[in-house]
């Protein structure tokens, strides 16, 4: 029989790999949430998630974000991850294609007794070229543990995206919080100074018999908790500084931090929202999740394929000669030929092994579930919060509005003498609540169209792998 007929059985063996896959069949799992979310008819015109450069409309707060995309030590770790988890599913897709290595020897051998000082020498040189222990794949186990080590992958670089989306989220909030508290510190600083005036006011009548020292004590007492509150914003102001400073990764300009404001809105007053609660399976955690569960399905069909015997295929050729110069002169060898190992007994570690494939299988399952869940809870809050934040708004302004007025004719009754200076008190604490009291809906009405964004998964922010 010639080679090539007896190599035939083994070609055949060859044709064969990968047609045998006993990786169960992967089916995405129905979502357990609603179909819908709830947004209103108005909210729904639209499917599509913006990025973040859409979101942000203050220069100052894009530049920041940017600057935390560069310099941010969480970000730099997932992309380090990344090449990690990169690196070893190269390894993991190397066991597909054969090893092959070659080597080459040049010897000198002699024989020598004691009684002769002469000696026999011989020369030989080898060169060979050969393929060790390549596993043909026949049952899937090798294409199994290729696609589990590939989700791992893809279920990293969604990972980046989760922490990127975490850090654009982070900079905003910290940049809006810190033009709240800056707006906090405003208002006090300017009830100060009108308190202070009153405190004058309440002096001057006093000395003219027209209001009692208690007047003026309480004058003075209104001034004194203002200054608190100053103190008491500064502190944050100085807070939320370090924080921004933190999530940047870098040192923020002064002048930049102080054109934190809420008005004009540093982002889009809202987010256009689909009704479709699917738009939530793009969410990078969501999607690291079903990598993750696809990785465990794979897993499945090695531990089955361990059952099924492995074909190993090892050859070479190569020359030899009793010399180098004539090394490639004469013909040269080869073989070749497949090694099957078929384990027998293993005390059940088979069994057991594909018993923990199928309950990792089951938990990443519920994991996945577990993230849809969370996520349609985050976006419904959001919504809720959307849907009524700015009626919520235009009460405060008005308000604020009443309270002003209120003040203002309080002061002028205290001024003539009708009203003692409690009233006046009364009419200043009603003001300045309502007025913070809008500075906190307006710093909530902007963290949460950053929650939305982030609980839809922030849109596109690059490095998305296909």
């Amino acid at each position: 029989m010639t080679p090539s007929l007896r190599l035939a059985p083994l070609m055949l063996s060859v044709a064969l790999v990968g047609c045998v896959n006993l990786t169960p069949t992967y089916e995405r799992a129905v979502p357990p949430v609603p179909e819908t979310l709830p947004v209103t008819e108005s909210a729904a015109a639209t499917v599509a998630v913006i990025g973040w450069e859409d979101l942000v409309e203050s220069e100052d707060l894009a530049g920041l974000i940017t600057l935390a995309l560069e310099n941010n030590r969480d970000l730099r770790a997932a992309t380090a991850r990344i090449a990690l988890a990169e690196a070893q599913y190269g390894i993991t897709r190397a066991a597909r294609l054969p090893s092959v290595s070659a080597s080459g020897s040049v010897t000198e051998t002699g024989t020598f007794d004691g009684d002769s000082a002469s000696a026999l020498l011989m020369d030989s040189a080898r060169a060979q070229l050969g393929v060790t222990a390549y596993e043909l794949d026949l049952f899937g186990r090798v294409a199994s543990l290729n696609e589990a080590a590939l989700q791992t992958y893809l279920s990293t670089v969604e990972g980046e995206r989760s922490v990127k989306i975490s850090l654009i989220s982070s900079v905003a909030q910290a940049w809006l919080t810190l033009a709240a508290d800056q707006e906090r510190l405003r208002l006090a600083k300017e009830t100060v100074e009108s308190q202070g005036a009153s405190l004058s006011l309440t002096r001057e009548l006093f000395d003219s018999g027209v209001v009692t020292e208690i007047d003026v004590r309480r004058a003075s007492a209104s001034v004194e908790t203002a200054k608190a509150q100053v103190a008491q914003f500064t502190g944050l102001v100085r807070q939320d500084l370090n924080a921004l400073r933190f999530v940047v990764g870098a040192d923020v300009p002064a002048d930049i931090a102080g054109k934190a404001v809420l008005s004009p809105s540093p982002l889009m007053d809202r987010l256009a929202v689909g009704a479709s609660s699917n738009i939530l399976l793009s969410r990078p955690d969501v999607l690291a999740a079903e990598r993750q569960l696809r990785a465990a399905n794979a897993n499945i069909g090695a531990a089955r394929a361990a059952y099924f015997p492995v074909i190993s295929l090892t050859g070479s050729a190569g020359y030899s000669s009793t010399g180098l110069d004539d090394l490639f002169d004469g013909g040269g060898t080869w073989s070749v030929g497949p090694q099957v190992s078929l384990p027998i007994f293993d005390g059940g570690s088979r069994k057991a092994n594909l018993g923990v494939s199928k309950a990792n299988r089951d938990l990443t399952l519920a994991q996945y579930e577990q993230s849809i869940q969370t996520a349609f809870r985050e976006t419904a809050d959001a919504l809720a919060v959307a849907q009524t934040v700015d009626d919520r708004i235009a009460a405060l302004r008005r308000l604020v509005e009443d309270t002003s007025v209120t003040l203002n004719l309080s002061r002028e009754r205290f001024r003539v003498g009708i009203d003692d200076y409690f009233s006046v008190l009364d009419a200043q604490r009603n003001d300045y609540e309502s007025r913070q009291n809008l500075i906190g809906a307006e710093l909530d009405r902007a963290l949460n169209v950053v929650a939305l964004f982030r609980a839809l998964g922030g849109g596109p922010v690059g490095g998305e792998v296909e």
